[in-house]
């Protein structure tokens, strides 16, 4: 969506009050503006849709082994878990999400807080794998691909909409957001837990992929 700069004759004690909620709100003047006005005409703007997709992601993941964090801006999530290695290192998870839905919606962080060399050493050889498996098994379904970027103890992957999928509502997106985190959670946890063998840590990866593939995993 667009934006343009306007002239308008408001009354100063207007333009006051609207600065005083907008404070309360966190927002800028024109943000706030542009969000009574949008609500006024019905219309939901790109940054409405993205709360609302967040707001259902954070229902969804609330509680459990997920810790939802502060939001760093408007078009950003962030959680964090703990993984099962040694001295229980934290993983932070980031869906960010683009103000178009066109294509490429958005993307995943995750991080690693730690200065283990060999616990990023295992984290890029599990993030290798993982790709591996998505372009084996998913990637038909992405005509335009998937771009994965994998730097010291950090990944990124984009999430896309399928062609198939692109008149998903808010809600199911959300969903589909939702179990994609708690799956890929699940399954480097079932990787660190056994990568004192890599070779069994691989074979229990691909079987636990396959499976949610087979149960109708998330495609996004």
């Amino acid at each position: 969506m667009n934006k343009s700069v306007y002239s308008l004759v408001l009354s100063d004690d207007v333009v006051e009050a609207v600065d005083r909620e907008a404070y309360r709100a966190g927002m800028s003047r024109s943000a706030y503006i542009n969000k009574v006005l949008a609500e006024a005409v019905s219309y939901t703007t790109p940054e409405q849709r993205m709360n609302d997709i967040f707001t259902a992601v954070e229902s969804l993941m609330d509680g459990g082994i997920f810790r939802i964090m502060p939001r760093p801006s408007d078009t950003a999530l962030a959680m964090r878990s703990a993984l099962q290695y040694k001295y229980k290192p934290v993983i932070r998870y980031g869906i960010e999400l683009y103000r178009s839905f066109a294509g490429t919606i958005g993307k995943l962080k995750v991080s690693l807080r730690t200065q283990s060399e060999a616990l990023i050493t295992e984290f890029a050889k599990f993030v290798g794998l993982w790709s591996a498996l998505e372009k084996m098994y998913i990637m038909d379904h992405f005509p335009d691909g998937i771009t994965y970027t994998v730097e010291k103890g950090r990944f990124t992957r984009t999430f896309c909409l399928p062609p198939d999928k692109h008149l998903l509502s808010d809600d199911e997106i959300a969903a589909a957001l939702s179990e994609y985190v708690k799956m890929f959670d699940e399954i480097i946890k079932l990787y660190f837990a056994n990568s004192g063998d890599e070779k069994l840590a691989k074979e229990l990866v691909m079987r636990r992929y396959k499976a949610y593939f087979a149960e109708g995993m998330p495609i996004i």
